[in-house]
């Protein structure tokens, strides 16, 4: 009997520093081990955002292995190979990606940057569980597909629907 196969699915943000973060904490917590979730940046800023850290532990996700990185080192020989590539940020959707091997199945799924907000910390805090919630309903959209079952076409147009859902980012 065969073991079922395990999904490596990467989450690129520019910084790699809060909604990819997030979204990797969400999938590799969720998922019962059906996906392994990696996340990186094209211009990883190096350390992970505080609100990223403390929205994830207050939510008890763990987050002693999350670290801010290049997507280059997913694009290095020797790399897992990913099955899917979801852009979480809109500047980093609009990049020249590497070439992933593999050719796996990618979508944009665009998220408010919470790093960026400017004001109270109520306001901030605000923006980091709104993203959180936008990143925890698209994963468990993505996560209830029938992946085995779908032909890649149809599973292309279902992953990038899941990006475009305004009931999955309101």
């Amino acid at each position: 009997m065969n073991a079922p196969k395990v999904y490596n699915v990467l989450f690129l943000c520019t910084g790699n520093s809060a909604r990819s973060i997030m979204a990797e904490a969400i999938l590799n917590a969720q998922s019962a081990g059906r996906f392994r979730a990696f996340s990186a940046g094209s211009h990883a800023v190096g350390t992970v955002n505080p609100g990223a850290l403390e929205l994830l532990q207050r939510n008890h996700y763990k987050t002693d292995s999350l670290r801010s990185k290049s997507w280059d080192e997913f694009a290095a020989p020797g790399a897992p190979v990913m099955d899917f590539v979801f852009t979480v940020c809109d500047q980093a959707a609009a990049e020249v990606c590497p070439v992933w091997p593999g050719q796996p199945i990618s979508a944009h799924w665009g998220v408010a940057d919470p790093a960026a907000v400017t004001g109270g910390a109520e306001k901030v805090h605000r923006a980091f569980n709104d993203a959180f919630s936008v990143l925890s309903r698209r994963i468990s959209l993505f996560m209830c597909l029938p992946i085995e079952k779908l032909s890649r076409l149809a599973l292309t147009q279902e992953v990038q629907q899941i990006g475009q859902d305004q009931n999955a980012s309101a």
